[in-house]
């Protein structure tokens, strides 16, 4: 981590600077400090102050890229030149002043890094030789078994092998439920254990959990400049050497061609100088992606880089991967159909012990929902699984089948006329069906599917009111599957029965036809789509090092509340962007305009320059306001309720 700003030696120097020009200034109008005595006063203050500021003018010099620092030097030698010392002072102390101003603001965005930094703790329980002994969470080896008791933070990522617990994962995940642990479930440094003591082996070193990938991620992001960082660098590359060269146009052109007084002009040209160092220009773009970063991450949402934030900002359009994204990514049981005397309650029980001895995904679907109904499964006897069609087995006393309709049409089970409509109803719904019998007739109809997410319907209806004008879902089911989950989610596209490679030349058409393209998947199989947008959001992946490594934006929840909450900050986050170059711009022709008609004093337009960082800094700083509201994770009535506060 860098020095605090507070505690740099440029802090220091600044205090001292701006104490000896106070001091001087007062004693002269006060008290008639002879001129020689202030001079010298004076120079002290610019040379103490002016250290940082000439070191880094020289360097950039050297280089051949002036900057802020060359035209703020520039501005102090020449009020030197005029005899204006006790000006050439103040504009060290005010500019200096405005860097701090600068080094303060970054440091204000940044401190979710530090917070994150803080979140794990520094020392741990470990059980070894059945004796518990503490020692630094750094010395935590792999396979420790680590004690936490009741009220401590979980010090390493690692997976419960005794006691079970809910645990705080608010750190990680941004949720504001505690979620129960128990025997097998992973957990994750930082996060809290509320009720129960628990024995953790370890799974990963104190530099590889999760939270310290999320801090190198953060820390990362702000390398990673986007089109308004760019901007900034390639505006400031043309409009420094610009700055120079109207300075001394205005200084030399009026005496030498006009018979104007050189003096008056040079002032003139040294308040161009000085009202041309704009800090609010510098700082327009990066304290608003470096606030935008921060605010992200303290909502559980980790964006790698500026230009990152930026393009989700400019989307246009969201493609999503069904499974596991807009769905809950495993099948469960939607429709019990009775065909005879058979209950739901009766259909369930032979179904729950047919499939009970059985490996099918399928199967996994019929015992949850038994599981849910509390429903007694009886004894099941001769069982013979029945590879691609179904399974058998003996009931008391009676033989029963289930499986897809190829399997009865084998045993020439009549399907007449009413079942088969049943059947394509269903199957035209996105479902699986299968049939449950005997050898002689069709007891009832089972329908599995996979789940659109209970709040998927609602966040894409936000998306759209946020002004994402497409959302195109892309999925390696069949079209009919695919279809009738986009109806019923309100997609506006659907594309079905895709390879990853067509997944990627989808991509590559939506960016054709509409421009800037996030993609929202899962991070591992979705990846080359991933890479092909302009954004690529991994969502609920927490403990996934693929998916961390290989998304632009990672979200640590599986909630797509967090995705619209995501891309709303980035809009407003490039919104920031744009109101403070505008702004600083504004402010920069106006002293400029005004320096040029000789109407601007030096002093004032220092004041008004640095002002307007001020100004930047505190339009910036509103985005830390743009929190996802934890409360709010659970919603479900309507769009209004999207977990984001102050979202104009």
């Amino acid at each position: 981590m860098n020095t605090r700003w507070y505690k740099h030696p440029r802090t220091i120097l600044l205090i001292i600077a701006a104490t000896v020009t106070a001091f001087t200034l007062i004693a002269e109008i006060g008290f008639g400090l002879p001129e020689m005595w202030a001079i010298i006063l004076y120079s002290i203050a610019i040379v103490v102050g002016g250290i940082y500021p000439a070191r880094s003018a020289w360097v950039e010099l050297r280089n051949g890229s002036p900057s802020i620092n060359t035209l703020h030097i520039a501005a102090v030698i020449g009020a030197i030149y005029l005899g204006l010392w006790g000006e050439a002072a103040g504009l060290v102390v005010i500019f200096s002043l405005g860097e701090l101003m600068e080094s303060y603001a970054s440091d204000k965005a940044r401190n979710a890094i530090r917070a994150l930094v803080e979140l794990a703790p520094s020392e741990a329980t470990v059980i070894r030789n059945g004796r518990q002994m503490r020692i630094l969470t750094e010395q935590v080896e792999i396979r420790d078994i680590v004690l936490v008791r009741p009220g401590e933070k979980i010090p390493v990522d690692g997976v419960v092998t005794k006691g079970s617990t809910t645990v705080d994962q608010a750190s990680i995940t941004g949720e504001s439920i505690p979620v129960s642990k128990q025997l097998g479930d992973e957990v994750f440094a930082s996060t809290l254990n509320e009720r129960g003591a628990l024995e953790i082996e370890v799974t990963k070193l104190a530099q590889d959990t999760t939270l310290a990938q999320i801090i190198k991620l953060v820390e990362g992001a702000q390398m990673k400049k986007g089109k308004g960082q760019r901007f900034s660098e390639k505006f400031g590359a043309i409009y420094t050497p610009a700055m120079f060269v109207l300075a001394i146009i205005v200084a030399i052109v009026p005496p030498l061609f006009f018979g104007q007084p050189f003096d008056e002009w040079l002032y003139r040209a040294l308040v161009v100088l000085v009202v041309s160092c704009s800090c609010g220009l510098v700082l327009s773009v990066p304290v608003a992606v470096v606030t935008g970063i921060g605010t992200a991450a303290r909502s559980g949402v980790m964006v790698k880089g500026g230009i990152y934030i930026e393009s989700a900002g400019s989307t246009q359009v969201v493609a999503f991967d069904k499974t596991g994204t807009l769905t809950v990514g495993k099948p469960s049981v939607t429709d019990l159909v009775t065909v005879s005397d058979l209950s739901n309650k009766q259909l369930l029980e032979i179904a729950g012990a047919l499939e009970k001895q059985s490996e099918h995904p399928l199967a996994d679907a019929i015992m949850e929902e038994t599981l849910n109904k509390k429903i007694t499964i009886p004894d099941v006897e001769e069982f013979d699984s029945l590879t691609g069609r179904g399974a058998k087995g003996k009931i008391n006393g009676n033989n029963y089948y289930i499986g897809n309709p190829r399997l009865f049409n084998e045993l020439k089970v009549n399907i007449n006329k009413d079942h088969v409509m049943q059947i394509e109803k269903l199957q035209g719904q996105g479902k699986t069906v299968m049939l449950l019998g005997t050898a002689n007739e069709v007891l009832g109809m089972i329908a599995v599917a996979d789940r659109p997410k209970e709040n998927a319907k609602q966040a894409i209806q936000s998306l759209k009111e946020a002004g994402v004008k497409k959302v195109v879902m892309l999925t390696g089911d069949n079209r009919l599957t695919g279809e009738a989950i986009g109806k019923e989610l309100g997609v506006d596209e659907v594309r079905a029965e895709l390879l990853p490679e067509d997944k990627i030349n989808a991509v590559k058409e939506l960016q054709k036809q509409y421009g800037q393209v996030a993609m929202v998947g899962d991070g591992v199989n979705d990846a080359p789509a991933l890479a092909q947008a302009d954004v690529g959001i991994a969502m609920g992946v927490q403990g996934t090092d693929v998916a961390l490594e290989t998304a632009d934006i990672a979200l640590m929840q599986d909630n797509l509340d967090q995705l619209v909450y995501t891309l709303k900050l980035s809009k407003k986050t490039v919104s920031k962007i744009d109101q403070n170059i505008a702004i600083s711009l504004a402010i920069v022709a106006f002293l400029v305009v005004t320096a040029l008609i000789g109407v601007m004093p030096l002093t004032l337009g220092l004041i008004i320059n640095e002002g307007s960082a001020l100004i930047i800094i505190a339009n910036a700083m509103f985005l830390r306001r743009y929190q996802w509201k934890k409360e709010g994770i659970r919603t479900k009535n309507n769009a209004s309720d999207i977990p984001l506060t102050n979202v104009e």
